[in-house]
């Protein structure tokens, strides 16, 4: 695909090219899965695609790879589109390079604020206000939409 993807935005946020990331599920996670305390995204992280495998992307997106790229100076994630804790698939077809802004602190860049959105949404569905379905299409379908409801979540003690 090399740089035939492209980045789009929405509500002044990164979203994926929906032709190339259109998210993917895993149907063996299930919201009974999702509640046992003792799951781990780590069991199902790197098994369909490797880490090193994953950086395809990149290429993908015409995005050069930052280096460095870790701690503070961290400014792009290869991110899940459907989040693992939202029963995400780990294939290719679900990751995408989300990076930016160079300049906020690392708590304010864009993948850090989707994972607000993350933590929002699997508590949302573990606690049954929202189906596991939906909150996978929406995501999937623009992370962004859900920002207000994430604000209102994080100003009331949510894992922010």
């Amino acid at each position: 695909m090399g740089g035939a993807c492209t980045v789009r935005s929405s509500h002044g946020y990164p979203i994926p090219d929906p032709q190339c990331t259109p998210g993917g599920i895993n149907p063996t996670v299930t919201v009974t899965l999702l509640r046992n305390p003792d799951w781990k995204t780590r069991c199902i992280r790197n098994c369909q695609t490797s880490e090193a495998e994953k950086h395809i992307a990149y290429d993908w997106y015409g995005i050069q790879k930052p280096r460095p790229n870790s701690g503070n100076r961290q400014v792009c994630e290869l991110d899940h589109l459907v989040p693992l804790e939202l029963g995400g698939a780990d294939g290719l077809g679900n990751i995408w390079p989300e990076c930016g802004p160079d300049e906020a602190t690392l708590q304010n860049r864009y993948f850090k604020v989707k994972d607000r959105v993350e933590n929002y949404l699997a508590d949302e569905v573990k606690s049954g206000r929202i189906s596991l379905g939906s909150a996978q299409r929406g995501i999937a379908s623009d992370w962004t939409q859900y920002l207000p409801a994430v604000n209102r979540y994080c100003q009331a003690g949510g894992r922010c």
